[in-house]
């Protein structure tokens, strides 16, 4: 079995299409969606995607960055702390800090990741890291809330062996997607020199498709593009980092 532990199937872009989208990852041994939340306005679309595919799809509950505004995180917060006692989830996520597109909302978007942490660990549930243009940002709040509790996985992961290392010591598995196959992308250059047991795969779907798709809508049958590159990086075969990548992501998100 494969798991696609971070795919935004609830998306708009599958609407026309989203039995044959899941058909055709199955059909590449994908058997699990790991689907991170963004903000309120999707909650119903993933609770009715899971109500149709039960056994394949798990939910997140969270805040995502880019929806962190000063005139309604409160509100959007209280919906994810509502859902979050309501019924169970597999993780807080995705949530982070993104400075790509504004910088102005630092001080909101900080406060918001800091305290889903806290709810995440509370309900003793992975976290899982958006993180844009803001490595030091995220780090530095990781720093202030960790501990033993602290753990889940820096999704779409695309910094330095240095920020490697500081995210995997922070107890976080490293979620690797299409980036890697990117000619300039840079993690393939020294993922090699750590241990796989630190690492998990994921599509990010719809978007950040691998090569030779890039630029096109991503979906979670390419996962088999992201495990083939990392047969060449870690000179292991296909089999073996299928089944540890596996077991990483079934350690985090159903211990």
């Amino acid at each position: 079995m494969l798991i696609d532990t971070h795919t935004h199937l609830y998306s708009e872009q599958f609407d026309q299409d989203i039995d044959q989208v899941i058909a055709r990852a199955k059909e590449k041994g994908v058997e699990r969606f790991y689907l991170p939340a963004i903000d309120k306005s999707y909650t119903q679309r993933m609770l009715a995607l899971e109500k149709k595919y039960p056994e394949e799809m798990r939910l997140m509950t969270g805040l995502h960055p880019c929806s962190v505004h000063p005139d309604t995180v409160e509100e959007e917060l209280d919906h994810v702390h509502h859902w979050l006692n309501l019924r169970s989830f597999t993780a807080v996520g995705e949530i982070g800090i993104d400075l790509y597109w504004d910088k102005a909302y630092l001080k909101e978007q900080q406060m918001a990741f800091k305290r889903q942490i806290e709810w995440a660990k509370e309900k003793n549930l992975p976290i899982v890291i958006h993180c844009r243009d803001a490595f030091e940002e995220v780090f530095e709040v990781l720093e202030e809330v960790k501990d033993d509790r602290l753990f889940g996985v820096f999704h779409c992961f695309s910094g330095t062996k240095h920020d490697a290392q500081r995210a995997i010591d922070f107890n976080l598995k490293l979620g690797i997607g299409g980036v890697v196959t990117f000619k300039n992308g840079g993690i393939d250059q020294f993922l090699g020199e750590f241990d796989i047991k630190h690492i998990v795969l994921e599509t990010d779907s719809p978007y950040l498709a691998p090569v030779p798709f890039r630029g096109k809508r991503n979906e979670s049958s390419y996962l088999e593009k992201i495990s083939g590159k990392l047969v060449d990086i870690f000179q292991r075969p296909l089999q073996e980092i299928e089944q540890i990548t596996t077991k990483n992501a079934l350690d985090i998100f159903e211990r």
